[in-house]
């Protein structure tokens, strides 16, 4: 069972304020493998000063971790997203359903 705090943080990051998407499509992508932030900013499709915005914002969270120095960073997800990974999947999970049915869609 997710730890009830974690998922509190979990919603906040990602449901309870802007740029949550941005943020969940960030995790997904280091998950699937480290990305540095100009990496990031390609494939997402926005503005690099953005992803150094989430960055920072997800880096404040303990929701990843970096390697490397200057350029060569690299973001990793953190030891302590993946350990309760299954909470984010959950909110993430969640947060879809919920923007599907926004939508009209079923």
């Amino acid at each position: 069972m997710p730890d009830p705090d974690v998922k509190r943080l979990l919603w906040f990051l990602f449901a309870g304020s802007r740029g949550g998407e941005n943020r969940i499509r960030i995790i997904d992508l280091i998950n699937e493998r480290p990305h540095n932030m100009n990496q990031l900013a390609e494939v997402l499709g926005v503005d690099y000063k953005a992803v150094q915005h989430h960055i920072g914002v997800l880096e404040k969270n303990n929701m990843v971790t970096r390697i490397g120095e200057k350029y060569g960073v690299l973001y990793f997800i953190s030891n302590y997203l993946e350990a309760n990974i299954e909470a984010f999947n959950e909110v993430k999970a969640a947060i879809d359903k919920k923007n599907l049915n926004r939508s009209g869609k079923k």
